[in-house]
């Protein structure tokens, strides 16, 4: 079967004549390390010849490759090639590739043990079963990707995806599990940041659970082949989140099929992108084995989407709410909260629990600091209770001789009590402290001794 492909630096794109598959180059294996002799001039020719070669046959867009050709030239008769050490040797090639081109699915990744498999392969690389050994372990080490899944407060459920792996008869199942997880949650926030891509089949089967079955999600074109149709699928084990709050994470280091999933989510308006723009590699590549030990990404197709017609290649995706990447996670989870709280039909109890949240979610987005002489007007005695400064931090001290930091939560001297999970809080005016439990409707009232 021939099988196209889709790569960031670390990331590909490949698919079948059936079902699209977006591939993205797998974390190297671990393996016992061999020295490796340092390259020749004759390798490091060879090796320009014939990436130059793959690039004339393959390339997506024919009228860039004069200029790719001639950068690759260039840096071979001036020199800049001109390194013994292999890893240099990739780098060098790829600045190069990705300037000439415009084009970040255009790279040479020193990779001797994906190279190993690829000479060995008579069709398409991702059909060799040492090849699929390679990404599949890579799959297995993290859970498919799955890499991380959490209850935050208030019921938001929280899933990182760190690369799209794909194992037949594996993956499926594991986003099953992930799946029922996010489907109990009232809203959902799927974290993309870093992630390069990885298999369209694994985008695939996330994005059904947020649309209705047999819907077009993007269609490959590749020069002189009939275009190729990604659709949603009919059948999911763990069932569909169509309609669930959800909030997709973004940074600049989102690529390929990341970006694909991020781009569906916005086109489709199936949620709300938050963070920064994504790298912005959307053409399709695919793998070429380069000796001494190297492997080529070259572009070679373009995925089309069906609401915009286009593509996110070279502009990456904006994000609905434009913030640090860093904080996106905070931002997201009083967005989802502050949503929830506008339903109108919400339950009481979950409401309340929102309510919660939400104070720690606004305080975690934006870090209250108190004054120290606010703090010591603070302390003292409350019913055996005594809260004590410390280097300008509130500590409360039980009579058991444990004791807790406390860590405001707004300009009202309110305080969240460490090691509580924020299930107990404080208020503490100087005259009398409050006790709130997360479980009760009233606080417990103690004044100062």
């Amino acid at each position: 079967m021939t099988r196209l492909c889709l790569t960031l630096s670390v990331c590909a794109l490949a698919f079948g004549a059936a079902t699209p598959v977006m591939a993205q180059r797998a974390e190297a294996v671990a393996v016992a390390r061999t020295a490796v002799a340092p390259l020749t001039a004759a390798q490091r020719a060879g090796a320009v010849a014939a990436i130059i070669a793959a690039v004339e046959t393959r390339y997506v867009f024919p009228e860039r490759v004069a200029v790719i050709r001639d950068r690759l030239n260039e840096g071979l008769s001036s020199g800049r090639y001109d390194t013994p050490d292999r890893g240099v040797f990739s780098e060098r090639l790829t600045n190069d590739l990705r300037e000439a081109s415009e084009d970040r699915h255009m790279y040479l990744n020193n990779d001797p043990a994906q190279y190993a498999a690829a000479i060995t392969t008579q069709g398409d690389v991702f059909d060799n079963p040492e090849f699929q050994a390679i990404w599949a372990a890579a799959a297995r080490r993290s859970n498919n990707g799955l890499t991380d899944m959490r209850i935050l407060p208030g019921n938001v459920r929280y899933l990182r995806i760190s690369q799209f792996h794909w194992v037949q008869d594996r993956t499926g199942q594991a986003y099953d599990d992930a799946m029922r997880f996010l489907r109990d949650g009232d809203a959902v926030i799927i974290d993309l940041r870093g992630n390069g891509g990885g298999d369209h089949a694994a985008v695939r089967y996330l994005l059904s659970h947020f649309m209705k079955p047999d819907q077009l999600d993007i269609t490959f074109l590749e020069a002189g082949e009939e275009p190729v149709q990604s659709r949603t699928l009919d059948h999911l084990p763990a069932g569909r989140l169509v309609g669930k709050p959800l909030y997709v994470l973004t940074s600049r280091q989102v690529g390929s099929a990341a970006e694909a999933f991020a781009y569906d989510v916005q086109q489709f308006r199936l949620g709300k992108l938050v963070g920064g723009v994504t790298g912005g590699a959307a053409n399709n590549n695919t793998f070429v084995p380069i000796a001494p030990g190297f492997m080529l990404s070259v572009s070679y197709g373009r995925p089309v989407h069906p609401v915009s017609g286009t593509n996110w290649e070279g502009v990456g995706v904006s994000p609905d709410v434009a913030i640090d990447p860093t904080t996106a996670l905070e931002a997201a989870t009083a967005l989802a909260l502050t949503g929830l709280l506008e339903r109108a039909d919400a339950d009481p109890v979950d409401r309340a629990g929102w309510e919660w949240a939400l104070v720690n979610a606004e305080a975690r987005l934006h870090p209250v600091t108190l004054a120290p002489e606010s703090l010591e007007r603070l302390t003292g005695n409350y019913g055996g209770r005594i809260i004590e400064l410390e280097n300008g931090v509130l500590f409360w001290r039980r009579s058991t001789g444990d004791r807790y930091r406390l860590t405001p939560l707004n300009t009202d001297n309110l305080f969240t009590v460490e090691g509580t999970d924020d299930r107990l809080r404080t208020r503490l005016t100087g005259e009398v402290m409050e006790v709130y439990r997360v479980e009760e409707p009233a606080p417990q009232t103690i004044p100062r001794s």
